[in-house]
């Protein structure tokens, strides 16, 4: 199967959401009727920076999400594209989903002059580590969340 990357368009809620939903339940975090609204009307607004785009099979199913964002890299002088999610449908893992949105990514930070496209992942998704160990470096960075 060979996967293509398009962004997800307005009309797109309930198939965005099942997909989202999805994520959201292999991460043990349940997306509420209230957070998917909040994350939609993000994802709906053009002057929020959140950005989701749905890897598509070959009939132009969606199979695959990522949620990005620029931020800024001040001691880089450069700014960067943040994957914050990225979840591929049970049922379409292996068949190159997530290669795709990881290649789309790399495209468009490179075409808007960005520096780096960053994630982090939870440490025993091992399934995810090993498709993201064939794009990227991992960091020797810890990740602290503060919790006000």
């Amino acid at each position: 199967m060979t996967a293509t990357v398009r962004p997800v368009q307005d009309n797109e809620f309930f198939t965005w959401l099942d997909l989202y939903a999805g994520y959201g339940d292999f991460y043990e975090s349940p997306v509420t009727d209230e957070k998917a609204l909040l994350v939609w009307s993000w994802i709906s607004d053009p002057d929020n920076e959140l950005e989701a785009y749905f890897a598509v099979d070959e009939e132009g199913t969606p199979i695959g999400l990522a949620h990005v964002r620029e931020f800024v890299r001040p001691l880089d002088g450069s700014k960067g594209l943040y994957l914050d999610d990225l979840f591929v449908s049970p049922d379409a893992r292996g068949a190159g989903a997530g290669s795709a949105l990881l290649d789309s990514l790399r495209e468009s930070a490179k075409e808007r002059g960005l520096s780096v496209v960053r994630w982090i992942t939870a440490k025993d998704n091992e399934t995810a580590r090993r498709l993201y160990d064939r794009f990227a470096e991992k960091t020797k960075w810890v990740t602290y969340d503060l919790v006000p």
